[in-house]
């Protein structure tokens, strides 16, 4: 456990380091955050602290899949896992029945409300910087804390603080990078962009380990940040996977309460229970899929700036007018999954859109009706474009592990994961990804052609699944010496 001296010569050597990089004036009162952290009261090791770990994610734990394996992962390698993060939607009921996991809830920190919008976001920062320290401070000591980036900040600087003065080591699992993300919105040269790189140059390689999610990013974390990571890549629990129709239907009938998109309009047989995809003979229990049923196309998204839905939507606009132009093709079922800040600006635009063939509904599921949605669909979409190039959506990779086809949206590195037809199909632009609709969905409901070829090539292709992967690639970082 570092002594005191060595804490205050850290914080000296951070604050000189801000002064150089002209970024002072905000990060002064952070440092000042880092002085008063060592007031703090420290919990001592006893004998539990070898199989204790942290994992931390400044957001919404149940949106945060990847995190999530990680803790179940800890917990069946026999770690008692402190989870720490918000609390907005449902972790997975794994997640939840697990005793050796203990959630740790925290909320996002808003910061003043009035005055100029610097000002704002920097007592936002100091705000949940401190929320974050009490919170790790207070808790047992832990062997390791693992910390999802981004976000990243202020989570890097107290993960590596608390580590410093708790003997902890700390592990980053770099999924991206934040300025890029924050670019986005801002502009590369941005100031608040360009404090946030400087801070994830700084503080990143002050973490003992790192993880990252593709080779790609690994090379750039070598080549540019001085930091050699480990690439785990993201695998599919085993809840992804085909969904026998039984299972199907029952999840059909319990969206058709809620989305009318799945209800079968007109019917009143009353020994038949029908959605628009499925029927179930209520005399002898059995379950089909009905040879008129739409075709249904699946897309998750977290709405925000890095997925473009304007692409999915005029596509599907081009899709409508082949119909009208008398191609032979299936009526079209598009639900879109997620939540996120830029929901209702494209529900708005949905409802604006007045399709006759193709019907599109935006539903939140949870956790266990997820995967039985992707394992009942014909054909995934993703919108997903890399805001650094370097990251894999998580949601083709869940697609994949249903043996679901996907369209996907071209950025670098996406060649990792999406092999162009062989498991799916990468476009450019609307227009490109409106052909791929008619070409793939003129074949159903037959089970042949490309569709068909690329669920074949997804069943005989299945990789290692998430527990071997981590087993092979964090296990020992864990277990190795202290």
């Amino acid at each position: 456990m570092a002594s005191p001296s060595t804490v205050m010569a850290l914080v000296a050597a951070l604050l000189a380091a801000c002064c150089v990089s002209g970024s002072a004036p905000v990060v002064v009162p952070v440092v000042c955050l880092l002085v008063a952290a060592a007031l703090l009261p420290l919990r001592r090791p006893d004998g539990g602290t070898e199989r204790r770990v942290c994992v931390l994610v400044l957001g919404d734990i149940g949106r945060s899949p990847r995190m999530q394996y990680h803790a179940l992962s800890l917990s069946r390698s026999g770690f008692v896992v402190t989870f720490v993060g918000f609390s907005d939607s449902k972790p997975h009921p794994d997640v939840l029945r697990e005793d050796s996991i203990r959630m740790v809830p925290v909320s996002e920190v808003k910061g003043l409300t009035a005055g100029p919008k610097l000002i704002t976001y920097v007592t936002k920062v100091m705000g949940q910087f401190l929320q974050l320290l009490v919170v790790l401070m207070r808790m047992e000591l832990q062997s390791h804390l693992l910390l999802q980036n981004p976000p990243g900040l202020p989570s890097i600087a107290v993960a590596w603080l608390v580590c410093v003065l708790r003997g902890s080591k700390l592990i980053i699992d770099w999924h991206n990078y934040g300025y890029t993300i924050m670019a986005l919105s801002h502009g590369r040269r941005h100031p608040v962009v360009r404090l946030a790189e400087w801070y994830e140059h700084f503080f990143g390689p002050l973490a003992t380990h790192h993880l990252c999610v593709t080779n790609a990013m690994r090379d750039d974390l070598q080549k540019n940040w001085g930091i050699k990571a480990t690439t785990l890549y993201d695998r599919p629990a085993s809840i992804f996977r085909e969904a026998p129709v039984e299972l199907q239907h029952q999840l059909f009938v319990k969206l058709a309460d809620t989305y009318p998109e799945f209800r079968e309009q007109g019917s009143d047989e009353a020994d038949v229970e029908r959605t628009a995809f499925s029927a179930r003979d209520l005399t002898d229990g059995s379950v089909t899929l009905r040879a008129e049923r739409p075709a249904l196309l699946v897309s998750s998204t977290s709405w925000t700036e890095d997925e473009d839905f304007s692409i999915l939507l005029e596509a599907l606009k081009e899709y409508e007018g082949f119909i009208k132009g008398g191609a032979s093709l299936p009526h079209l079922v598009c639900a879109i999954t997620g939540k996120g800040p830029q929901k209702e600006h494209y529900r708005k635009l949905i409802h604006s859109l007045e399709l006759e063939h193709v019907q599109i509904c935006t539903p939140w599921l949870e956790a266990e009706d997820y995967p039985v949605l992707l394992g009942s669909a014909d054909l995934g979409v993703c919108l997903h474009k890399s805001s650094s190039g370097l990251d894999l959506p998580m949601k083709v990779v869940d697609m994949f592990g249903c043996c679901l086809p996907v369209c996907a949206v071209h950025f670098h590195c996406l060649q990792e994961l999406v092999k162009h037809e062989e498991n799916g199909l990468i476009f450019r632009d609307s227009q490109e990804l409106a052909e791929q609709l008619k070409s793939l969905l003129s074949e159903l409901p037959a089970s042949g052609g490309r569709l068909g070829l690329f669920r074949r090539n997804l069943r005989s292709s299945r990789g290692q699944r998430w527990d071997d992967n981590w087993d092979q690639n964090v296990l020992p970082l864990l277990n190795g010496p202290r």
